[in-house]
């Protein structure tokens, strides 16, 4: 009995050591000549080195950092975990929304996460170099910038999600400074046709890309949501849809990245049983 009870404490305490790591990295981006921080955190398995690792990337909204996904979820430690991935939160400036703009070359985020970012941390960790072996995702501006980069990106991302994602910008013209990235919408009505997540449905053949979209009913971005939504039924390209009750908050983007890392495990494992 004692040496049970020794064995199950030293089993205990090994789980308890068990845990990812959290570290910064920072990259001095060629496009927009400024180092930039990112938040990565890698499972405990990381230690492995003869083990390779999918990859998921976080966007943070409007006003955030590459701090801001692990302060809203913490979990996020015991996903890298439980899923084995390794998960890279890049700051994302305060309201760049993840593009390029055409009057602020400072501001070319598009650039920096889908080819300088997505470069470096291939080169630095253990990864699978392959669109099928990453994803991204992100909350308000991030689940705009997710999709809008999955969008123009298939041959990077192979899966993609967002949480209650601004994906029509065009009916905020005067919010999260917009206008600063693409000129006024009265003076430049093309530039914001043209970087509008839900004017980029053409880009997919319902074969390229799994995605999911989530929204709160009670979100001010619930209506472009769903229009979105709607607009991928008339067009047959599969996705997969979530509505449920909730707004534009920590407490509902805490929930729903729970069920995105189960979707995107299950998108990896996919396509590790396809490559078998």
């Amino acid at each position: 009995m004692f040496k049970f009870l020794s064995f199950l404490v030293a089993f205990v305490f090994s789980i308890s050591l068990s845990a990812a790591k959290i570290d910064t990295l920072v990259i001095s981006s060629k496009s927009m000549r400024k180092k930039i921080k990112n938040l990565v955190i890698t499972p405990d398995s990381y230690q492995k080195k003869e083990l390779r690792y999918n990859v998921v990337y976080l966007l943070h909204g409007a006003g955030g950092n590459h701090k801001s996904w692990l302060e809203k979820a913490p979990e996020l430690e015991k996903y890298a975990d439980l899923y084995n991935v390794i998960l890279i939160c890049p700051d994302g400036d305060k309201t760049s929304w993840y593009f390029d703009s055409p009057v602020d070359k400072n501001m070319s985020y598009e650039t920096y996460i889908a080819e300088e970012l997505v470069s470096h941390v291939d080169k630095k960790y253990y990864t699978i170099p392959n669109a099928e072996n990453r994803a991204i995702t992100g909350y308000s501006m991030g689940g705009h910038g997710a999709l809008y980069l999955a969008f123009k990106h298939l041959d990077v991302w192979g899966s993609a999600a967002s949480m209650s994602g601004g994906v029509d910008i065009r009916p905020f013209p005067l919010q999260w400074d917009i206008a600063e990235r693409l000129g006024a919408y009265a003076d430049a009505p093309e530039a914001w046709e043209k970087h509008t997540v839900i004017n980029l449905t053409h880009l997919l053949n319902g074969q390229n890309l799994d995605f999911l979209i989530d929204c709160g009913v009670d979100d001010f971005f619930y209506n472009a949501n769903l229009r979105l939504h709607q607009k991928l039924l008339e067009r047959n390209i599969p996705h997969d849809y979530i509505e449920r009750p909730g707004g534009h908050t920590n407490e509902y983007w805490r929930n729903s990245i729970k069920y995105q890392m189960l979707f995107f495990n299950d998108f990896f494992q996919k396509g590790r049983q396809q490559t078998k």
